[in-house]
């Protein structure tokens, strides 16, 4: 049986998508709970969540607060992750659940009832909110002046502009009743504690999901020049609301929030450190390039197709063989389409992909994976996609130019054609991008 030792030789995508798991696992909830509990109240304790990862996250809190303890609560995760219930664990949190990225009725009506909820709280309660990425399309309640279907075109934009997180986050902050720190507002007087799992550069949890929690320093003004910065139009009641500042959010030192707690229970950093020891034990050097890469996915691939090949011509700056790693969470900017151009589908981790392969230029002795952490690229069934050193030699023996496939963007039609698609399933839970490649 082949070693871990010497996978990386015999192989390098097995050893690869190791590495991934080794980041998923590293990201689950119920390793890393425990230790940011708090003890029972005196009064009622209400479990409130969204995101990708809150099956999971409700389910690691069912198993780890005491039995004798009352627990209720509603969280909403994406349509297909739940993850299966451990045998003999009692469900005592409502999870639904609704779209993503772009938000549904099922959201608005979880959002709905979730703010609900908050209603009577005491200062002998404590609120428990479990807050991971997806949140901000999962728990969606509009500004008044937008419907539903106006929140829909508005996402949709924003997802195809280009946009940071950051900046999509901070207009969607501004256009909703529940997020930028609305709901934790909505908890006074209980006391709020937020378990967080991390999907943004930085950590910073009023970005996560729109941070509906905590404080928010952004300003009407900012999500303004946002909208004007993508070309994204708004109703005009909106636009003036926005301008008077009538749609502003609670700011850092909102008595309401005192005594507030935010723990981080999973980072990026932290999955990319434990895919780096995987990859030490094998002995392999392991650079991690940063945890906060952000940018144009196809523009980040050629930076990091230029350090693979020197490593891999020059043995410079990193000696080989060598694991290089990063994180972050990238962008893909749609492209028009000539008419009658089919449209692409895929995620920033196959388009990262795509640019890599090209810049690559069929490099000898560099693999490389980039994948979700969700378990989902964009919105396909694949995590993400492969490259090895005969990617574009196999595309071309099937009459495919990756450019026209970059100018479409349509990595998963590219990397389906290759066999080359990492499929993974709902991993039930989000620490955003994993990149890695291997240069021996």
């Amino acid at each position: 049986m082949t070693s871990t030792t010497d996978l990386h030789l015999t192989d390098p995508q097995a050893f690869l998508l190791d590495l991934y798991r080794a980041a998923v696992k590293d990201a689950q909830p119920l390793y890393s709970m425990a230790q940011c509990l708090p003890k029972p109240p005196k009064g009622r304790t209400l479990v409130l969540g969204a995101g990708k990862a809150g099956g999971s996250m409700a389910q690691a809190l069912e198993a780890l607060w005491p039995a004798d303890a009352p627990l209720s609560g509603l969280v909403v995760t994406r349509y297909h992750h739940i993850p299966p219930r451990p045998e003999g664990l009692a469900q005592r949190i409502e999870v639904v659940e609704a779209a993503h990225p772009v938000p549904d009725a099922a959201g608005l009506a979880a959002a709905e009832r979730i703010l609900a909820l908050t209603e009577g709280l005491t200062e002998d309660d404590l609120v428990l909110c479990l807050i991971s990425g997806g949140g901000s399309a999962l728990l969606t309640l509009p500004a008044e002046g937008i419907d539903l279907e106006e929140k829909q075109r508005i996402n949709r934009a924003l997802l195809e502009s280009g946009a940071a997180i950051s900046e999509m986050n901070c207009v969607r902050k501004h256009l909703s009743r529940i997020k930028g720190g609305r709901l934790g507002a909505a908890c006074a007087p209980a006391r709020v504690v937020t378990l967080t799992i991390s999907d943004v550069p930085g950590d910073d949890p009023s970005i996560i999901a729109s941070g509906p929690t905590v404080p928010d320093a952004s300003s009407c003004a900012d999500a303004l020049a946002i909208l004007a910065r993508y070309r994204i139009d708004v109703p005009e009641s909106v636009r003036r609301a926005l301008e008077a500042g009538e749609l502003e959010t609670p700011k850092p030192g909102d008595a309401r929030f005192d005594g507030h707690e935010v723990h981080m229970i999973a980072t990026p950093q932290h999955s990319l450190e434990a895919a780096a020891r995987v990859a030490e034990a094998a002995g392999l050097r392991t650079h991690v390039l940063s945890d906060e890469i952000e940018g144009e996915s196809r523009e980040v691939a050629k930076v990091h197709a230029a350090l693979a090949r020197a490593v891999a011509r020059h043995g410079q700056p990193f000696a080989k063989p060598c694991v290089i790693l990063s994180g972050g969470e990238t962008t893909v900017t749609i492209r028009q389409r000539p008419a009658g151009t089919p449209k692409g589908r895929g995620g920033r981790a196959g388009e990262f992909c795509m640019g890599l392969a090209q810049a690559l230029q069929g490099q000898e002795k560099v693999w490389a994976l980039a994948a979700d952490t969700d378990g989902i690229d964009g919105v396909e069934d694949n995590a993400g996609a492969r490259v090895s050193p005969d990617t574009l030699a196999r595309a071309q023996a099937q009459g495919m130019r990756i450019a026209e496939y970059l100018d479409r963007n349509d990595a998963y039609g590219f990397f389906d054609a290759l066999g080359d698609l990492v499929v993974t399933g709902p991993t039930h839970t989000n620490v955003n991008d994993f990149r890695a490649i291997l240069v021996l």
